[in-house]
């Protein structure tokens, strides 16, 4: 082996750059420091003494658990491929003769924001700077749900009734607590049984933005979170879904709203569509297919999501900072195009 020359990293990273790295093209086009009054109570909650070593930038370690949702990492390999990967370093601004957080550290900034509620006070931040920076919600809005799968709780038939009247099993001590999801609960879809959580999520038509989303057990029905997920502040009245959204009372609401409503027809046995509502739900179709490529990217399509964690506080954590990484690489797309 040779002995390693004085440019010979600074060789190595242009080469990734040539090869599209794509973490510098998110560097380059967010403004990161955007985040920094979000992120400050975590260093209130942080320094209990002045003793120790110092903290990780707190934009530093945000941007950690971007890497870790990008890229679907555990802890620990969140972790060791900071220190493996020249792009992840580059990203982080970090270089060789750095400190890297450990697998704790990470865990513990993560379970801070989530116990703050400060992911969705990150979304929301991204999502004001969007509609301030040329990127506002336009030609409508489509909502849509996609199921999010979590580890499969191993219980009796006896556990899962408690469990599903809301009640949790006297028999179970703290520790098989701390490690039982009792709020995740079971779904089909497709003929085929999902356990876990549901994304809803709201896009606006023109930019294919995640401009807002709730997090609730898979059971849940779609047209059970709509309402709330609606954009006053869309440019334009039209709402578009898929048949599971339509009903009296979904369609009566938008109607008093003020809302045009796209939602697509469905069939039963006996009872085909007629030729004029199936060129309908073609023409709709068109327009509500953008919110497959949304979940597309997020991986929920082609394969259902997994994420490993346990109950629904740190699920909608994890589900959110998905959301936000989502946006924050379509905004590059965005801008770059």
């Amino acid at each position: 082996m040779r002995q390693p020359g004085l440019f010979d990293w600074q060789t190595r990273l242009e080469q990734l750059s040539e090869g599209g790295d794509p973490l510098v093209r998110l560097n380059a086009a967010v403004h990161w420091e955007q985040f920094g009054p979000v992120l400050a109570p975590v260093r209130d909650k942080e320094r209990l003494s002045n003793a120790g070593r110092k903290p990780y930038d707190l934009i530093v370690m945000f941007k950690v658990l971007l890497l870790q949702t990008l890229y679907n990492l555990s802890y620990d390999q969140t972790e060791f491929q900071i220190r493996d990967r020249l792009s992840f370093m580059r990203f982080l601004g970090l270089s060789l003769g750095d400190a890297v957080p450990d697998a704790n550290t990470i865990w513990l900034f993560r379970e801070t924001l989530t116990e703050l509620g400060i992911i969705e006070a990150l979304f929301a931040q991204f999502d004001e700077y969007l509609r301030t920076h040329g990127f506002s919600a336009k030609k409508g809005q489509i909502v849509d749900a996609s199921i999010v799968s979590v580890p499969i709780q191993r219980n009796n038939r006896e556990e899962n009734e408690q469990i599903r009247d809301g009640q949790v099993p006297e028999d179970w001590n703290e520790p098989k607590r701390r490690q039982k999801d009792i709020d995740a609960r079971w779904t089909k879809k497709n003929n085929t049984s999902y356990f876990g959580y549901k994304n809803h999520i709201q896009i606006d038509v023109k930019h294919k933005l995640i401009r807002d989303f709730d997090v609730s057990p898979a059971s849940l029905h779609d047209s059970q979170v709509f309402e709330e997920l609606l954009d006053e502040d869309n440019s334009s009245r039209d709402v578009y879904a898929d048949a599971a959204y339509r009903s009296a009372k979904i369609l009566a609401f938008l109607e008093a709203q003020g809302y045009r409503q796209h939602i697509q027809r469905k069939g039963y046995r006996n009872h085909p569509l007629p030729d004029s509502q199936v060129r309908g739900n073609r023409t709709r179709a068109r327009i509500r297919a953008r919110v497959e490529h949304v979940f597309g990217g997020q991986g929920n399509r082609l394969k259902l999501l997994l994420i490993r964690t346990i109950g629904r506080v740190r699920a909608a954590a994890a589900i959110g900072l998905r959301n936000l990484a989502y946006n924050l690489m379509r905004y590059e797309c965005l801008v770059r195009t």
